[in-house]
């Protein structure tokens, strides 16, 4: 017998027989003989313990007299139903336990000696208030319903868990108060059922051992572990969120107990209609394995790994199951599956389509060690499983679809978080009237009388020197190949080698020349169509042949052509501008506490970005022309944080690129427009069009009456047209002087006039670029090669 209590409850518990000795009392007095002798028998036996009808709290006596209170209780524990029945005594909810039916001790001499017994999910809280909805049911006369399915979790011989559902039978119990217990009025207990989790007012109104609980109950318990266990499963398969998908080994457990094999194992895989795939998810990689997929991450449905044998679950939907696998590899001519499947010492195995709306949704799994352990018959318990799984997987699916969508909105078509809820309304719109409108046309997307922001740092001579890096890659390849001609043995092909040398030679000496637009195009046709057939025809000595080999090593993989100039390049141009642009988004995160605004950036030879601030596109929040400085004055220093990042960068760099900045003003508030053919907001009217006409050439314009560019390196160029414009900024640029971030001296310029745009002035101030502090370590160009991949 297992003793032990919760530590605090409402009882007193006397483990008493007294009704039912009362009961042999009667049968002592009837007329049937050898009912009234047996009665007799049992009551001059009871008589030498009176502990039996008083009340047992020395647990001792129970254990002494085992034999006795096994014949007390023969009428409610027949023999004939021992070996069948999962019976024993007990004290509802407590852990007290004893006079087992022969079922019973089996079960728990299986599970062995270190097994604990204990209610499933059963707390404390939870045992105490059920004592007191006990009291309040019984002595009260209360319509509580407080029964919940309870279970104990059992492993058996084999180490699977069997769920048994418990029943008890309080028929030869009785409550009673003590001096201690505290009556109740209604309204006391209307208070007590509407506060369930206030555990201390249940303690107030039933105290610690404030009432008696006296008498016996019995405990059935009935084998529900396939009914508990796709319980189990279908919580499991509800629990929201991956971090909160079972693991494998759970999973595992609650199948082995359905199909009551120790070493099942599950594995699932999802289909891709479109590409006709089967996926393993890596998101649940370490949730759910494959055994089909155990290398691969996806592998085609129709591939030869898989050959005949799956055309019945995909064209007929039926699961493919494998009872030997190793007379299935000998037998069948898909030997390859099978043979995949030993490796992993799978020896049976049902492979289970998942149909939603007769569409395949992916495949379950179920492997285990021993052959016949899986076959076609135990494959249909399945079919309680299977539904679960298919909401599951159909809602893994529907999520998976948002998430794309959310990907592609954030990475491709991004919708900027400050006019999303105008997006979102006209789209609720829409939903609403889709069923009611067979036409519903969407209004456009327009903020009217907002302020706009221009600003951009640009990689200086960015053309000249991508055009140096192709004549100095186009150099060496060329180079390298005359090389290889020098070198090659004299043959019947010395006519062509010579004439193939001389157009080498000819191709080179252009490049001496400032390149044309189709130079590069055209050395490369000319060497793979021309020069490399005869590389790779032409006999060769052994130098000659280590110099081709070192030659093709050097052969970019995706050109074909020599690319390692072009590639430090194409690197350092890559990496400003995404430090440049990480400057940018994380200052943008400050800009938005100002004042909601519009926000977006791009990267071509450096990064431009568009703001658009207004009371439009916050119409929550009052707008007033002030935030419309404060933002041009973040802007402004904004630019001079990008100017120091790159400052410090450039040296990393194989080159060391120079940028310039620009900030183009515009006080007057014009309308923006979503273009839904271009999927991008774009300034709308034709008065307003003056404004972007002045934003794409300004920055290759001229000082007027010079040849001299606007823009300088490591300077900020700001272009206006107003003199209110003007005494603004030199407030901006007089503050940052004081915080030494711009030096002293200003230009002020005109600007040459554009095609129909007259009249624009510039201030051009340069940016303090501070020694960096030398206890830093300094980035390498590895460091940032790193970073960039």
């Amino acid at each position: 017998m297992d003793i032990q209590f919760f530590k605090e409850s409402p009882f007193t518990t006397i483990i008493s027989f007294h009704k039912l000795i009362e009961s042999f009392e009667e049968i002592a007095q009837s007329d049937v003989d050898y009912r009234s002798n047996y009665a007799k028998a049992i009551l001059q036996q009871i008589e030498l313990i009176p502990e039996l009808r008083t009340g047992i709290q020395d647990y001792s006596v129970i254990k002494n007299n085992e034999a006795l209170i096994k014949n007390i209780l023969a009428d409610l524990f027949p023999t004939a139903l021992t070996h069948n029945e999962i019976k024993a005594v007990t004290i509802p909810f407590q852990n007290i336990s004893f006079n087992y039916t022969e079922r019973f001790k089996k079960i728990l001499k299986n599970a062995g000696d270190e097994f604990y017994m204990e209610i499933r999910d059963f707390s404390e809280h939870q045992f105490y208030i059920n004592n007191c909805c006990l009291i309040l049911s019984n002595y009260y006369k209360q319509h509580i319903d407080f029964n919940q399915p309870f279970f104990y979790d059992i492993p058996d011989e084999n180490g699977i868990e069997k769920h048994y559902r418990i029943l008890y039978n309080a028929d030869f119990m009785e409550i009673i108060p003590t001096e201690n217990a505290i009556q109740l009025t209604q309204e006391d207990i209307d208070q007590l059922i509407d506060n369930y989790n206030d555990i201390n007012l249940w303690k107030s109104k039933f105290p610690k051992g404030s009432w008696i609980l006296r008498g016996f109950g019995i405990v059935s318990l009935f084998d529900a572990t396939t009914e508990s266990a796709i319980s189990i499963l279908k919580s499991n398969l509800l629990k929201p969120g991956p971090k909160t998908v079972a693991t494998d080994q759970e999973v595992s457990n609650i199948f082995q107990s359905i199909f009551n094999l120790p070493n099942l194992k599950v594995g699932f895989i999802i289909y891709n209609p479109e590409e006709e795939k089967f996926i393993r998810p890596a998101k649940y990689e370490n949730q759910m394995k494959s055994f089909l997929l155990s290398a691969d991450q996806e592998v085609d449905c129709k591939n030869a790994f898989f050959g005949c044998s799956f055309e019945n679950l995909l064209d007929n939907r039926e699961p493919f199951v494998i009872s030997n696998v190793g007379k299935f590899t000998e037998e069948q001519t898909n030997k390859r599956l099978g043979e995949h499947l030993l490796k992993q010492g799978i020896q049976s195995c049902i492979f289970a389509p998942v149909i939603k709306s007769g569409h395949l949704l992916g495949v379950v799994e179920l492997v285990s060690e021993n052959p016949r352990d899986l076959n076609s018959v135990n494959a249909t318990k399945l079919d309680l499983v299977l539904p679960y799984l298919t909401d599951t997987i159909d809602r893994y699916n529907t999520d998976m679809q948002h998430q794309i969508e959310a990907i592609i909105q954030r990475e491709y078509t991004t919708i900027h978080p400050s006019v999303y809820w105008k997006f979102k309304r006209e789209s609720q719109n829409y939903f609403q009237n889709m069923n009611h409108t067979k036409d519903y046309i969407f209004k456009e997307i327009v903020f009217k009388n907002v302020y706009p922001l221009y600003g951009q740092i640009d990689i200086k001579g960015s053309s000249e020197h991508r055009n140096e890096t192709v004549k100095i890659d186009l150099k060496s390849q060329l180079t390298a190949l005359l090389e290889i001609f020098d070198n090659q043995e004299s043959n019947s092909n010395l006519v062509l080698l010579e004439q193939r040398r001389f157009e080498l030679e000819s191709l080179r000496s252009e490049l001496d020349f400032p390149l044309k637009a189709d130079t590069e195009q055209h050395v490369q046709r000319y060497i793979e169509e021309e020069i490399h057939p005869i590389l790779k025809n032409t006999k060769s000595n052994a130098k000659s042949e280590k110099l081709e080999e070192l030659y093709f090593e050097k052969l970019d993989e995706k050109t074909g052509m020599f690319y390692h100039e072009r590639k430090k390049f194409d690197n350092a141009m890559s990496i400003i501008n995404k430090r440049l642009a990480t400057v940018l988004d994380r200052k943008q995160v400050e800009a938005q506490q100002i004042y909601p605004h519009y926000y977006e950036r791009f990267k071509t030879d450096g990064v431009e970005h568009n703001l658009y601030i207004g009371a439009s596109i916050s119409p929550t929040k009052p707008f007033d022309i002030m935030y419309l400085h404060n933002l041009r004055l973040w802007q402004l220093q904004t630019l001079c944080e990008m100017e120091l990042e790159h400052h410090d960068l450039k040296t990393s760099l194989p080159y060391e690129l120079d940028v310039t900045s620009l900030i183009l003003v515009f006080s007057s508030a014009l309308s923006i427009r979503f273009r839904m053919d271009e999927k991008r907001f774009d300034v709308d009217g034709t008065y307003n069009a003056r404004y972007e006409v002045v934003k794409k050439r300004i920055d290759k314009s001229h000082i007027k009456g010079t040849n001299e560019r606007i823009t300088e390196k490591e300077k900020i160029t700001i272009v206006y047209s107003q003199n209110s414009e003007e005494a603004e900024y030199l407030k901006y640029i007089k503050y940052l002087q004081h915080k030494k971030i711009l030096e002293p001296s200003i230009e002020q310029f005109e600007v040459e006039d554009l095609q129909g745009v007259s009249g624009l002035r510039a201030i051009r101030v340069k940016v303090i670029n501070n020694n960096a502090d030398p206890g830093v370590k300094k980035i390498t160009y590895q460091d940032l090669l790193d970073e960039l991949n």
